[in-house]
Formats: structure tokens, sequence, C-alpha cells
């Protein structure tokens, strides 16, 4: 599905500086200099994905993206942390990779990490000397969005990626040595599917064992309709009492080693941190909780959730 151009996402141009609009980032990356080294995604196709479907894919060159760092670094010689948009800067050829993040770690002397998105093919077409490579240039830690566990709702979703896949890119990430933070969805799959879901994604996280975790709730503002359909004649959307109960399947099958656990962005009914596996038990009474009562202050009021 590609939505028609409305003409309000138009380029926002400075001086000798352009964003191409809209422009999104990670929660953590808020404090953040933003530099888009791609526009749009790779990929593209995720049903429950708004994020680039106004735009098309385009790596931008080298040359075009050093005007962006020179204007920058001249207003901004102090900034510490970097994130490359847009959707997937990892698609980029490893060879001009290297030369950005040369570029960046010599424009700004007080850098300390440089991160982006990843899409699971990026990591799969890429070798493990590349990503070697890549880490060793600079580039910290990916964000990387597993959704589900489950290769059917894979599938369903128009995702482009099956779980081996996933679980073997990730293992070529940690071993080159970046730090994944990697974000699922609660209510992908719907009433039908919602255990086993919860349960298979559990399992990948398990295998990919990423040092950082999301939990995000599906919300899919004008593409509701659409999603419902692609999903199949059976779909039901869940409540809110149904999410929270596919959060606590979730977070019982995680059985991980170094892991902080996070549901707390804004489209979550219930926001959650902790340390896994030490902080598991406390994340399952407070969930509990929740689910015992659903009138709980713990619970976001539905007026407050936003994507």
């Amino acid at each position: 599905m590609r939505l028609p151009l409305t003409g309000k996402e138009k380029t926002v141009k400075y001086p000798s500086m352009e964003y191409d609009m809209p422009l999104f980032r990670p929660p953590s990356e808020a404090d953040s200099l933003i530099l888009q080294a791609t526009y749009g995604c790779s990929a593209n196709s995720c049903t429950f994905c708004l994020m680039y479907k106004t735009k098309r894919f385009r790596i931008r060159r080298l040359d075009e993206f050093k005007r962006d760092v020179e204007f920058c670094a001249e207003r901004l010689p102090s900034a510490r942390r970097i994130f490359l948009a847009d959707g997937d800067a990892l698609v980029i050829r490893a060879s001009q990779l290297l030369a950005i993040l040369e570029l960046l770690y010599q424009s700004f002397p007080r850098l300390e990490r440089v991160t982006s998105y990843a899409n699971p093919l990026n990591l799969l077409v890429k070798s493990q000397a590349e990503l070697d490579a890549i880490r060793q240039a600079g580039l910290t830690m990916l964000y990387y969005g597993v959704e589900s566990g489950d290769d059917e709702i894979l599938r369903r979703v128009k995702k482009k990626a099956e779980t081996p896949g996933m679980i073997e890119g990730c293992g070529r990430a940690h071993r080159a040595g970046f730090d994944l933070s990697v974000t699922v969805l609660l209510g992908l799959a719907g009433k039908k599917l919602s255990r086993r879901h919860a349960q298979n994604t559990a399992s990948v996280l398990n295998a990919i064992q990423p040092r950082y975790i999301g939990a995000l709730t599906l919300m899919l503002g004008p593409l509701e309709k659409y999603f419902a359909q692609s999903m199949g004649e059976d779909f039901q959307f869940l409540d809110m009492m149904e999410t929270l109960q596919e959060l606590r399947w979730l977070v019982e099958g995680l059985e991980l080693k170094n892991s902080v656990f996070r549901s707390n962005h804004a489209s979550n009914y219930l926001a959650l941190r902790g340390d896994l596996p030490r902080d598991k038990q406390k994340l399952l009474k407070v969930i509990d909780s929740a689910l015992a009562d659903p009138d709980s202050p713990l619970i976001r009021p539905e007026y407050f959730r936003a994507l």
C-alpha cells in the first residue's frame, strides 16, 4: 500500500540543509542530532506502519549528505549523539557507510555514538566482515523491528522477514559488537492468535538476546480498516484487557540474560521498565495487578495513548 503525497510532507529547507519530511526517530534519540542518510524505508511494505508511506526510498549521495554535516558541525560542534535517518540507514553499501561514519567522527570531535534503524534484510545482505568494520567505525547501536516471532503473522503483515533470518542476522550484529534495541508489537495478531503471537515472540527474543526490548501496542490511525481487511475475515482487534493479557504471556515467556525491557511507549496501556532476568517477577506482579482491576490507576487512559 502506498498513500498519495498530500503536499504536507514537503522538504523543509534551511540555508544549506534540508530535511525530507516526515521525520522519525526512536524515543531514546530525543536528544540526538538527526541526519538523513537515506530518505524513506527500503522495505516500506509493512501493513501496520504509516511512517514512510508518503516517501520514495532513496540513498543520498555522499556529497549531498556532507553538506548537511558541514552545516550542523558549524552550529552544533559539541554534538555527542547522532541518529542516522530515515528508515534503515544500514541498507547503504558498506564502503559509503564507512565514509559517512569517518566524516561524522571527524566533524564532531565530541561525538560518542552513532545509531540507526536496521531492517532484517540489512543484516543478512552484509557480510560479517562488513558488519565488523561498520561497528568498529563507530555505528554503535541498531534499532530493529522484530514485531512478531510468528512467521505466519509476519507474512500476513508483509514484514519481508522470517524468524530464522532474524535470529541469524541479529547473531551477526552481536558478533560484530552492536547493541540491539528491538521492538515487538502487542495486538498485531488479533484475538485468535494472541497467545501464539506472544509465546513465539518471546521465543525469538530469547534466541536473539537483545540488550533492549521495547513493547509497543498496535495503533494504526488511517490504516486500521486496511490492516483488518488484510489480516482476514476472522481478524478482531484486542481490547485493553486482552492487550494486557498478551503482555503478560510475552513477559512470562522471556528467558533473558541481560536485557532491559520497556513498555513505556505512549501507545501502551501499562508503562513498565525492568532489567531481566532480575525484575521478571516484579513486572508480572504489576501486570497481574492491572489485569485484576480495569480501573487501576496504573493503566493509561485511552485519551493519553498516542503513536
